[in-house]
């Protein structure tokens, strides 16, 4: 009789997906709640939440996501619709679009990078650039 929607923010609120360290994944991966990843992605990422790119960690393929923090490697583009945390262990090759972006000394960024007024336009309802 009384049909309430679910919220996103308080149904996935400390929920996190973990991938760890030695785990290959060949495929695209979709996660509303917040997603660490110790392993290797070779594919698509897509979240309306955070993810973690560990120090071990290596993806190629195209991340859409709201935040982002990385410590691994990286390949490919990523579209981060407010905060990218690049760590000092970080590689990054490819093409980035953020609202913020924070790069510690040391960390390797090899991209073309575009700063974003609007962040809504990161996500985009989680559709990717074809």
């Amino acid at each position: 009789m009384f049909n309430k929607a679910q919220k996103f923010s308080t149904e996935n609120l400390g929920k996190t997906n973990r991938i760890v360290e030695g785990t290959i994944i060949t495929g695209d991966i979709t996660s509303l709640a917040d997603f660490r990843l110790d392993g290797e992605l070779i594919g698509n990422f897509t979240s309306k939440g955070k993810i973690v790119l560990g120090p071990k960690s290596k993806v190629k393929g195209e991340i859409i996501c709201q935040n982002a923090d990385i410590e691994g490697e990286f390949t490919g583009k990523i579209k981060v619709a407010e905060l990218l945390n690049v760590k000092a262990t970080a590689k990054i090759n490819g093409e980035v679009t953020v609202g913020k972006l924070s790069v510690e000394p040391g960390a390797d960024f090899t991209a073309t990078c575009i700063m974003m007024t609007d962040s809504k336009s990161a996500i985009n309802d989680g559709e990717r650039t074809k």
